[in-house]
């Protein structure tokens, strides 16, 4: 069934505020621009071949009411002066044949760089045990990523943190990669 693999992946994130948990999430879909569709959660697999392309470009090729594949981190409180985080991280192959991996993560007291930077870790992992080599896998202070020899293209991450800022408000932060079937 190759039409269900994705053609392109675009990263999303939002924050959403409300007096329920539902109503928060459904603020943080309007924040991420991901409200109008049906989202349904898949693993951790990025397509071979997929191109990453913006939000923006990504949205355009949408519509309302589409079912969306996603790879979605998500997490909610209540708690006056909790800080919550979400993050996706994603690690690209070099051979474009080959698969690569996302990350989710979903964190309390995390700064979003802290977040971002442990779900980009986890996908650079498991695409390294993959290929046999989680040993071998580097930071590279210069590109600000992941390495592993010539094998990993790219690492990345898109994290949303939030404090709750008001007593009995939920406060709810989303992070996706959304999978777009089709040309």
């Amino acid at each position: 069934m190759s039409s269900l693999v994705a053609k392109k992946v675009f990263f999303t994130r939002g924050t959403g505020r409300g007096q329920s948990e539902l109503r928060s999430f459904e603020e943080a879909l309007r924040d991420g621009g991901i409200a109008p569709y049906n989202i349904v959660g898949i693993s951790s697999i990025f397509p071979p071949f997929a191109e990453t392309v913006t939000r923006d470009e990504g949205i355009k090729l949408l519509s309302p009411g589409q079912i969306l594949f996603t790879v979605l981190a998500r997490n909610s409180s209540n708690e006056l002066n909790r800080m919550i985080s979400a993050a996706i991280g994603y690690a690209i192959p070099t051979d474009r044949s080959k698969w690569g991996y996302l990350s989710e993560h979903h964190s309390f007291g995390e700064t979003e760089k802290v977040a971002g930077f442990f779900a980009e870790k986890l996908a650079a992992e498991m695409l390294a045990s993959t290929m046999g080599q989680a040993s071998e896998l580097k930071w590279n202070q210069e590109k600000e990523e992941y390495v592993l020899k010539d094998k990993i293209l790219t690492t990345r991450n898109i994290c949303s943190t939030a404090v709750v800022l008001n007593p009995g408000e939920w406060t709810t932060v989303i992070a996706a990669a959304v999978m777009i079937m089709g040309d």
